[in-house]
């Protein structure tokens, strides 16, 4: 059974948080962060808003601009995020409760800035089975609650929102073949832990705080993003020339341009949405792709190659037809 994502809304926090906001706590100014990372502001959840709050707004967002769209029918519920609320209940299970949805399955993954693209590979998977019709894909994140400000190189980087998109049966395949892959050495590298100490025979600090190897993280984005790139479009035997968009994970405008770079593939076909919510890891897709539809860019017929990484580190990449 084929698949087709039918809409996709986002959700962000109204609280703007500029460049300038760093120049007070750390060492560091505007002009060096958008050097740097290509980020001009970004968004922080209220002290009393959290991801599931982020998606259940997320998903009001996707009916309120989709008269046509009801969760009626709705069998499943994914949602990718690396910041719950709680270990249990899951974040896709408040999301059920919130909306009332009947007879729904509820599953979070924890996949880091793959998360989004983690959650369409399932969907269609689901699909393809026969055992559901009708899912809810989610990429929410509230990063800011577990930032550590004393680190200048990672808290100029992350904000908050989230994503969803409605994944439904179609006549024909809109949801084109998929890769995924993880390189679980590079785990001590990107790092969120409240009680393991040890990571990869490693020690670490369990501190609720990101931690990330930036060097390291970076190198290795370029080059193992670059080359799932032609080996997802192999995959598909479609060429980069019949690519209408290409919507990496928004870790880094400068890691985007590099694999722009590798690929020689325009910048301007390159969607993201890190000038101005920075990294939102799960989130960071679906809101480039809300972005430039909104825009006017996104057009029915288009092919869009979406590629997440992330902590693993993991990467996960379809292609999908408008």
């Amino acid at each position: 059974m084929n698949s087709k994502i039918t809409a996709i809304a986002v959700y962000t926090p109204s609280n703007r948080v500029t460049n300038e906001y760093f120049e007070k706590i750390i060492e560091t100014n505007n002009e060096w962060i958008i050097s740097r990372t290509g980020i001009k502001e970004r968004r922080f959840a209220e002290p009393d808003e959290y991801t599931s709050d982020l998606c259940i707004k997320a998903a009001k967002n996707l009916l309120a601009e989709n008269p046509d769209i009801n969760f009626d029918g709705v069998d499943f519920i994914l949602v990718g995020t690396t910041t719950a609320d709680q270990v249990m209940p899951s974040m896709a299970s408040q999301v059920q409760n919130a909306f009332n949805i009947q007879n729904a399955g509820c599953l979070d993954i924890m996949a880091a800035c793959a998360g989004f693209v983690y959650g369409l590979v399932l969907a269609k998977g689901m699909i393809a089975s026969g055992t559901h019709k009708k899912i809810l894909v989610f990429g929410a994140e509230t990063l800011s609650k577990f930032t550590d400000f004393t680190d200048r190189t990672s808290c100029i980087l992350f904000g908050d929102g989230a994503g969803v998109a409605l994944v439904e049966t179609s006549d024909q395949p809109k949801i084109l073949n998929a890769i995924t892959g993880t390189d679980g050495s590079h785990g001590k590298d990107l790092y969120l832990s409240q009680h393991a100490s040890v990571v990869n025979g490693e020690n670490i600090e369990p501190n609720g705080k990101i931690h990330q190897n930036g060097k390291v993280v970076f190198k290795w984005a370029i080059q193992t993003i670059s080359n799932k790139v032609g080996e997802l479009l192999s995959k598909n035997s479609i060429t980069l020339a019949e690519l209408d968009w290409v919507i990496l994970h928004s870790a880094n405008l400068r890691i985007i341009e590099a694999v722009a770079s590798e690929l020689n593939y325009p910048m301007d076909k390159m969607l993201t949405s890190i000038e101005f919510f920075g990294n939102t890891s799960s989130a960071s897709i679906p809101l480039a792709w809300d972005i430039a539809s909104k825009a006017g860019k996104i057009k029915p017929g288009n092919k869009i190659l979406l590629l997440g990484f992330g902590g693993g580190l993991t990467f996960a990449g379809i292609i999908v037809e408008v």
